[in-house]
């Protein structure tokens, strides 16, 4: 007896690690609903619906059929204590829920409004969960307390026959054991693989207030900029995680787009000078949620919250963390709401268009004007300026690039490890020929911020103005794997037309053309790649795209005119040529912007007088003078073996 009983509790505890019964999986329409994991799934594909617009969902279906109050839905699912409107956050999470079921609220098929009152689930549900009959032990306690005994003489009849099928079962029961914990340990590897990079998501706004939109974009630029500085972690730049705004997609989709191991997702709430942030970690192969916080904060304590979600995903996700990466990331410091808001609006950039770029330095001054400490600040304000000095916009190098310098080093004056300002410098010391000190900031940048993809980029270029340019097309392709939606695939080619691998450049702005068809700076470098490979005929109708696009700017004027002039057009392009001049009588136009036409139209005194003035006012054409292809017929003239010289490449 003393055998039976030890091999028929041993049986019944292994018995008991199976399941008693499956999750709750309801089915209504194409549609799946798991109550227990959370997980919503169309067709098989887990989407995106989590934390209050899923619990909400979760509420209706438990009362399908049933009209469930707004106030029913305030006592089950928001605290009583919450600082967030209940009207702003129910209304926002219904309309989630809408958005993913593609649902409508004027012909619903899911979630019928039942005005002033509430909502009801109005679709048909099937339960697809199955069950498993849960193990009876031996000997069990009933609800009185006392055991139910087996007969004795039943117990005496059957002891040898149940023994021989308790051993059978504990013994299949144990290899059935072991098989999985071998098979789990076997595929561990795959489903806890380390995770290397990641992708920062669109934090959504969850305030009820659209134009709160800039705060719930600006806090995912700071999170993504503070995880960029750790060099054992690739993060994906905010170009091409913005494009995932809103959208539709599984972690899994995504996550695939960007090759990264792991997500970060989550949203902002702001009610008056409060703020709340939510995020979680989700892996990208399995969908697993493992980490999930929420932050509250006063918002003059926003640098702190940032600090915090930063510091949590680093070790949430086992990187190794540098102690000089980890003073970075928790850096922080008290900042008036005021400033904060005046320095987000700033960076709030959909088109540097003149008007944008002039709003975004207004913002940055007024920041500037409240708190001259506040170094992130100057930085904006730099960035600015330097794109307003671009050619494509018209900015004056002789007026904005004094600006860039200031700005960025007052930036680096308040915190020198600010890596965006040191690439920037860089980039005005490479276009005032100061090659070195154009190397030694990128390089500072990187070892700050070692997933900038613009830095990348920006001492790409420095390596092809040495004539580097293997090397050069190697960072920018590094770049690219940092924002691989983003502009990237542009640099690219612009590196390949310059190495004149005229073919690969065409293939990558045409890939770059095929995903961006508005891009307008695609255009004009394909432009360049194929005027360089001897077609310019093909590159016009390009190039009076880009014109049109960019409102006929002196840089989309210029290069149409140079196809021009290598196609034999010679009217077409002295009329551009003089609509050139015009504009300059009316603005500024840079001087190199008259040098490729005056090659195009192969009148190589023009195009040496233009070479002097463009020198004297530092043109950004004079960079790439030593690799540029449209300067190999001239290379042999002295003057311009002189003036590479000159500008320090020889």
């Amino acid at each position: 007896m003393m055998g039976d009983d030890l091999r028929s509790k041993v049986t019944y505890a292994t018995l008991r690690l199976m399941p008693t019964q499956d999750a709750v999986i309801l089915r209504f329409g194409s549609f799946e609903i798991n109550l227990q994991t959370k997980e919503l799934r169309k067709n098989g594909m887990r989407l995106r619906l989590s934390g209050q617009p899923f619990q909400v969902l979760a509420v209706l279906i438990e009362h399908a059929g049933e009209v469930v109050t707004r106030e029913e839905l305030h006592s089950k699912l928001w605290k009583t204590d919450t600082f967030v409107d209940f009207d702003h956050g129910l209304n926002n999470a219904i309309a989630r829920i809408r958005e993913v079921l593609d649902d409508s609220s004027g012909t619903p098929r899911y979630v019928e409004t039942i005005p002033r009152h509430g909502y009801r689930f109005i679709a048909p549900l099937a339960d697809v969960r199955t069950s498993i009959t849960p193990i009876t032990p031996p000997h069990e306690v009933n609800g009185s307390g006392a055991t139910s005994i087996v007969d004795s003489r039943t117990e005496r009849r059957f002891a040898p026959a149940r023994s021989n099928v308790l051993l059978t079962a504990a013994a299949l029961m144990a290899v059935s054991i072991v098989g999985f914990l071998l098979y789990r340990t076997s595929i561990r590897p795959t489903a806890r693989a380390a995770i290397r990079s990641l992708a920062v998501l669109p934090l959504t706004n969850l305030s009820g207030d659209p134009a709160q939109q800039y705060l719930a974009d600006g806090i995912t630029e700071e999170l993504i900029g503070r995880l960029a500085g750790i060099h054992d972690l690739r993060v994906i730049s905010r170009t091409s995680v913005m494009r995932f705004k809103d959208t539709k997609l599984s972690a899994p989709e995504i996550a695939k787009t960007l090759q990264v191991d792991a997500l970060v997702e989550g949203s902002v709430i702001r009610e008056d000078n409060r703020i709340r942030v939510h995020a979680q970690l989700i892996r990208g192969i399995t969908d697993e949620h493992f980490w999930s916080e929420t932050y509250d904060r006063e918002i003059e304590h926003v640098l702190s919250l940032e600090s915090e979600v930063a510091q949590s995903i680093a070790e949430k996700v086992a990187v190794t963390v540098t102690g000089q990466e980890h003073s970075r990331l928790v850096a922080a410091r008290h900042v008036a709401p005021e400033v904060y808001e005046n320095y987000l609006k700033g960076r709030l950039r959909t088109d540097n268009t003149r008007a944008e770029l002039e709003r975004s330095v207004t913002y940055f001054k007024e920041a500037i004007r409240t708190d001259p400490t506040f170094a992130p600040a100057y930085v904006g304000l730099a960035s600015a300026y330097d794109d307003l000095s671009l050619i494509l916009v018209g900015g004056s190098p002789a007026e904005m690039r004094p600006k860039v310098l200031s700005a960025a080093r007052k930036a680096l004056e308040l915190d020198p490890e600010l890596g965006e300002a040191h690439a920037l410098l860089g980039d005005i010391y490479q276009k005032q020929w100061k090659w070195s000190d154009a190397e030694a900031e990128y390089k500072q940048a990187l070892q700050l911020k070692p997933n900038d993809a613009a830095a990348h980029m920006g001492f790409a270029n420095w390596l092809l103005c040495q004539g580097r340019t293997e090397e050069a097309i190697a960072w920018a392709r590094r770049a690219r794997e940092l924002d691989p939606l983003g502009s990237a695939g542009i640099g690219i080619g612009w590196i390949l037309f310059q190495a004149r691998h005229y073919d690969e450049s065409i293939a990558e702005l045409r890939s770059t053309l095929a995903v961006h068809p508005e891009s307008a700076q695609a255009r004009f470098f394909l432009g360049f790649a194929l005027i360089g490979k001897g077609e310019p005929e093909r590159a016009i109708p390009d190039l009076e795209q880009a014109v049109s696009l960019m409102h006929r700017s002196p840089g989309s004027l210029e290069l149409l005119a140079t196809a021009y002039g290598f196609a034999g057009r010679r009217s077409e392009a002295l009329g551009l040529i003089n609509e050139l001049k015009q504009q300059g009588k009316q603005g500024y136009v840079p001087a190199g912007a008259f040098i490729n036409p005056f090659l195009g139209l192969r009148d190589y005194n023009e195009v040496f007088a233009w070479f002097e003035r463009a020198y004297a006012e530092q043109s950004n054409i004079l960079q790439f003078v030593k690799v540029h292809p449209f300067f190999d017929p001239i290379r042999g003239d002295p003057r311009f073996q002189e003036l590479v010289r000159r500008v320090g490449l020889q």
